[in-house]
């Protein structure tokens, strides 16, 4: 049983120069791992001929799966099918039952007329499998050359993750007969990557070495990944098992979860075990810590809401923070966060609720609060707690990195207070 490979080659000049972010590439890396493919490397080229066959060639050389996206549209700049049609020696024929597919998507779902360009969203290569897209009109693509599979899936990410679900994914593990890959995480946070290292350095060093560690820091956090590959699935479980209790027990004073979870779903775990409420009230996040809530499903059932007080005028009217501390103390301050939290658990109704207020920059720092300083506070109505942080960064990361530890202080506050 050998290990599989795979490489992703994006298409689009709109990836080149930065119009469009990818974001396909890494869902299909988790994805292809998944079922115990490693990726090798991922590649972007423009809407060039030369350079996606030059692409094709180079990365068929040492990788078993090809995945191409983007180009596939109806556009004359969307020239992938062409190219391709041209590359594996086929000619073009009009598939029926895309046509019937494209037809139907037009006349019953859009309502709108069907043009030529569209009709040809039907045409492929003879020489291609055909992968029936439910979502969109251009069809995925399934080529096999040297004993390699190519497969052409659209650009846009909701018809990709349509087509790697319902077609790719089951295809390729029919194909191919891969070792298994499984992975076991955990987040800590109050340690740097590198002290965490030096605490785990003996047990690192006596890993099998089909066992790896990978280090993931992000937003004064680190996750730990343990992965493992092999023949044998349950005796892989039991290995990677025993080796992630021992590494729990070396961190547990500073792991937050031992899953690979969001900071904000573990708040929800946590509220929803008790059976408890949160609420914000936000100053320098601006709402970032109620968007971080709320994009989990589900999340109405434990959050109240929040008050973005941004202005001096709504911390006083909405949060009923004193208008002598706010003289006194400043808005960046302990007591006006601690009062912020009073505010929001007396107006929201809430049983917990957790509040912010910094200086995120480029400008109105001070000596005495330069940019990047930031209090929090956390609380219920019995306690609260506080903290600062005097962060570095851009204004962006600057409220990342209050949102992030706003919420790791509300989890420690609701784990020793409840």
């Amino acid at each position: 049983m050998q290990q599989v490979f795979a490489s992703i080659i994006t298409i689009g000049d709109e990836l080149l120069i930065g119009q469009v972010v990818d974001t396909n590439s890494a869902w299909m890396a988790q994805e292809l791992n998944r079922i115990g493919v490693w990726l090798k490397r991922r590649v972007a080229v423009g809407d060039d001929r030369n350079e996606i066959v030059h692409a094709l060639d180079e990365q068929s050389k040492d990788t078993q799966i090809i995945l191409m996206t983007g180009g596939l549209g109806p556009t004359a700049d969307d020239i992938t099918k062409p190219v391709l049609c041209e590359y594996f020696g086929g000619k073009m024929v009009v598939d029926e039952k895309t046509l019937d597919h494209v037809k139907y998507l037009f006349e019953k779902i859009f309502r709108r007329p069907l043009l030529e360009r569209n009709l040809q969203q039907a045409e492929v290569p003879d020489v291609a499998t055909v992968l029936h897209n439910a979502r969109g009109s251009a069809p995925g693509m399934w080529f096999e050359k040297n004993g390699k599979v190519f497969i052409s899936l659209p650009g846009v990410p909701h018809e990709m993750k349509g087509l790697m679900t319902n077609e790719v994914l089951p295809r390729l593990q029919q194909y191919f007969t891969m070792p298994f890959i499984a992975h076991r995480t955990l987040l800590t946070a109050g340690i740097g990557e590198s002290f965490l290292a030096e605490a785990i350095k003996d047990w690192e060093a006596k890993l099998p070495s089909h066992l790896k560690l990978a280090y993931l820091p992000n937003y004064s956090m680190v996750r730990l990944r343990i992965t493992g590959s092999g023949p044998d699935k349950t005796l892989l479980d039991q290995q990677l098992d025993r080796e992630f209790t021992a590494l729990k027990e070396l961190v547990k004073e500073w792991m937050v979860v031992d899953e690979d979870k969001p900071l904000q779903v573990v708040i929800g775990e946590l509220l929803k075990a008790k059976n408890k409420s949160m609420a914000t009230a936000e100053s320098c996040t601006g709402g970032y810590i109620a968007q971080m809530i709320t994009s989990i499903p589900g999340s109405s059932e434990y959050y109240k809401g929040s008050v973005v007080s941004y202005a001096n005028a709504v911390k006083e009217g909405l949060l009923h923070v004193s208008h002598d501390t706010l003289r006194s103390d400043g808005a960046v301050s302990e007591n006006t966060v601690k009062q912020m939290v009073q505010g929001a658990l007396s107006s929201l109704q809430a049983d917990y609720a957790v509040a912010t207020s910094g200086i995120m920059g480029p400008g109105g720092g001070t000596p005495e609060k330069p940019v990047g300083m930031v209090w929090v506070a956390a609380g219920n109505r019995h306690k609260i707690i506080t903290q600062q942080f005097n962060f570095r960064f851009d204004r962006l990361r600057n409220i990342e990195m209050t949102a992030i530890n706003s919420l790791n202080l509300l989890r420690k506050f609701i784990i020793e207070n409840s």
